[in-house]
């Protein structure tokens, strides 16, 4: 009886969601200072310039009732001429935030998260190096190499060229009454080339690749060691496809005891986040709504249109079939905005409601977690040619191609963590000299746009292995 009674989870993730939206907004950050607190930012406070007079100021907030945001910034500058710069706001904001409410959910949304974190390198490491011993040949492992290399530069490709063509036709920078920036050293954005990219593919240390969680070095040296696999005789290959085959197992199993725990991990992130913006929805909505409009319409069209077409062309299967049996999935990576943290979900899914074997999935997964980033890509060309339009730069087509060319490279390197593609944005600016300043512009709702994109992300992964598979000639259960 009470199994008829326990809803899937998908429906259990969605329910934590509106639950946490809820939540967030009857409860949004609050300000203020307390003892500790205020002597941590102190500290800080002053390798951020900030005057003295300010921080007299928000020390009286120690024994004031919670702020807003802008109660707390005008408090800090009350009696001054001073003007804060963004990255002062951010530290004042950061180390002042008060609310309990928050505090007494989010902490299982951190535990959540590392616990995903905890699974991600060994199931990454077991999956490869099972699934490529398992294949028999290098010239099998050429093969299915070649098909999964082909659909991520294909598919991201598609995903670029759909947001070339939303924001060319919707132009949500133009007329914009955006404040332009003239700055971004406050955003403190590391730019790595995409040659860099490749060179740390091959570890210098592959124990050092674990504890950073470098996942392509991690993939590269697993590929390796299963490949090598093959190489040896029959019994020392046997021992060791049987240990990293049950090994794999045995992570499968942890993974799911993790997942019986989505529900709550997901109300403790999605609470935080709505309280972090809740005081902010409505000027976020008016000054960059167009732009965010541009970006979902491409992310929508890709999911639901192209995606769809190649798993029913070329994967042979009901595309939205598979679209329900990942929806815990998807749901996942759209509260975590982390393929890589979904990862173990992804497999989960693709492996036991798709039919995928592991083989396939093992080695199509793990990679496009880590380089098939189609919202990603999408979402770096519409806010390249966003940002052209605000400042009022006239794209040639030849500046719109480099655009397209630099976002599939950039969103190969992104990482798979959150806001990685905001990071990698830089690269695409700096492509057509495009001021870098402004990423400002779109800073305010990129965690928000950044749960799509990730959703879409996963999505494609999903839909990859089912196509990767089916032209190896595997059943599926689609």
């Amino acid at each position: 009886m009470f199994k008829k009674l326990k809803l899937p989870l998908h429906w259990q993730i969605l329910i934590a969601i509106v639950l946490a939206v809820f939540y967030g907004l009857t409860f949004p950050n609050k300000y203020k200072f307390n003892v500790d607190n205020f002597e941590k930012f102190v500290k800080v406070a002053r390798q951020n310039a900030i005057p003295a007079q300010v921080i007299s100021n928000l020390e009286k907030t120690i024994y004031s009732n919670p702020l807003s945001k802008t109660e707390i910034i005008e408090t800090a500058t009350k009696g001054s001429d001073f003007v804060l710069l963004p990255v002062q706001e951010k530290t004042i904001l950061k180390y002042s935030v008060y609310n309990k409410e928050i505090s007494y959910v989010h902490w299982m949304g951190i535990i959540f998260m590392r616990a995903l974190k905890m699974i991600i390198v060994p199931l990454v490491l077991t999956s490869i190096i099972s699934g490529i011993a398992s294949i028999g040949s290098a010239g099998n492992l050429g093969r299915l190499g070649l098909k999964t290399i082909i659909y991520y530069l294909s598919t991201s490709t598609l995903a670029i060229l759909a947001g070339l063509f939303f924001v060319n036709l919707i132009k949500p920078g133009i007329g914009s009454q955006l404040t332009i920036p003239t700055n971004i050293d406050d955003l403190n954005l590391t730019k790595t080339s995409f040659s860099d990219t490749i060179i740390n593919i091959v570890p210098d240390n592959i124990f050092k690749a674990f504890i950073e969680q470098e996942m392509l070095s991690i993939i590269f040296f697993s590929l390796l060691f299963g490949f090598f696999i093959t190489k040896l005789n029959y019994k020392s290959k046997a021992f060791l496809t049987d240990f990293f085959s049950t090994s794999n197992e045995v992570i499968m199993k942890m993974t799911m005891f993790i997942i019986l725990f989505t529900p709550f991990g997901i109300f403790g992130l999605i609470s935080k986040t709505i309280a972090d913006q809740a005081d902010s929805l409505s000027i976020l909505a008016k000054s960059l709504g167009l732009y965010s409009l541009t970006v979902m319409a491409g992310l929508i069209f890709h999911s639901f249109v192209l995606l769809p077409l190649i798993v029913k062309i070329f994967g042979k299967s009901k595309p939205y079939k598979l679209l329900s049996a990942m929806k815990s999935a998807l749901l996942t990576a759209f509260s975590t905005a982390s393929s890589g943290a979904t990862l173990s979900l992804t497999m989960e899914s693709v492996q036991h409601k798709a039919g995928v074997s592991n083989k396939v999935a093992g080695f199509t997964l793990p990679l496009g977690a880590t380089i098939n980033m189609d919202g990603t890509a999408l979402y770096e060309c519409v806010a390249a040619i966003f940002v052209a339009q605000v400042y009022g730069y006239d794209l040639t087509v030849t500046e719109q191609l480099i655009i397209v060319v630099t976002a599939l490279l950039a969103s190969i390197g992104a990482a798979a963590i959150p806001m990685a593609g905001l990071v990698m944005l830089s690269i695409v600016l700096s492509s057509v000299d495009l001021p870098l300043a402004g990423i400002a512009l779109i800073l305010p709702v990129d965690r928000f746009l950044d749960m799509f994109r990730t959703s879409v992300n996963v999505w494609s992964d999903s839909c990859g292995a089912v196509v990767v598979a089916k032209s190896e000639g595997e059943e599926l259960l689609l």
